[in-house]
């Protein structure tokens, strides 16, 4: 799922671990509310069935699958052919390999390999974490956008999360000290380093790639920090409705796990109405 060399090899020879993940409640979580967003957004402002979709990074295409249901065709690209199977596996299961299609290719080449194609919803879900160069990966999207009314959607990993986390969950208070400046998170599920970003430094990537975010949400804004007493199977329901209306108001996207964002291109003089 993800390109840099320090996680490759462990999606291509684990990718199931990934799969197992999103299993359990917290990687459900993450996925019942990016969809929910996307598919809020996307069926107040467009046609769903006329659309194309491309995911970046696609794992086991949890999030494409969501999207092929409504409708839309899906492009999913990944750079590890073992995602790829469990992805493909999917799409048949949920009877929508009708609209999908496969390509294995690196999320930094994705405009050499897509050629010409362009598309109206980009996911780029937990991938710039784990990328050298964020900033490449937005230019390559930005060029196989249909025009300035196509959405990119992007989730990344919050500073602030890291800090809550450590400080509420774990009780380490120097470690959250830490995380107020830290660049990097520790990744538990398959070790090394994950990329953390703040609400100001993500907007500041987006308007370098030429990007204006139209909307945004947080992403488990309290899961994360709950007690221990509290079962995340069981009060499944109750949390993902809760994160719901959390994940709307703006005072709780800076301190949610995860940043949910939608972006769209700074239109062209060419596409500017006279």
């Amino acid at each position: 799922m993800k390109t840099s060399m320090e996680h490759e090899n462990r999606f291509e020879s684990d990718a199931s671990r990934y799969a197992a993940y999103l299993e359990t409640p917290e990687g459900r979580l993450r996925t019942d509310l990016t969809s929910a967003n996307l598919k809020d957004y996307l069926t107040e402002t467009r046609e769903l069935k006329s659309l194309r979709a491309l995911d970046l990074g696609c794992g086991t295409g949890a999030a494409s699958i969501r999207l092929a249901r409504l409708g839309i065709h899906v492009t999913l690209i990944d750079s590890s052919p073992e995602m790829l199977k469990l992805a493909e596996r999917a799409a048949q299961e949920a009877g929508v390999s009708h609209e999908v299609t496969f390509k294995h290719a690196d999320v930094t080449r994705v405009p050499e390999a897509l050629s010409s194609e362009s598309f109206d919803v980009i996911l780029c879900h937990n991938v710039l974490e784990y990328v050298e160069d964020p900033p490449a990966v937005l230019r390559g999207a930005v060029r196989v956008m249909r025009n300035s009314s196509a959405i990119l959607s992007i989730l990344v990993r919050n500073q602030a999360g890291e800090v809550l986390k450590t400080a509420l969950r774990a009780g380490d208070l120097d470690a959250a000290e830490h995380n107020l400046a830290a660049e990097w998170g520790e990744e538990s599920l398959y070790g090394g380093k994950v990329r953390l970003f703040t609400p100001v430094a993500l907007e500041a990537m987006l308007q370098d790639a030429s990007l204006a975010i139209s909307a945004r949400w947080g992403v488990r804004s309290i899961s994360d920090y709950l007690p221990e007493t509290i079962s995340r199977s069981a009060a499944y329901d109750r949390i993902l409705t809760l994160e719901r209306k959390l994940g709307v108001r703006e005072e709780f996207f800076g301190v949610a796990r995860y940043m949910h964002c939608l972006a769209q291109r700074v239109a062209l003089a060419s596409e500017v109405d006279p």
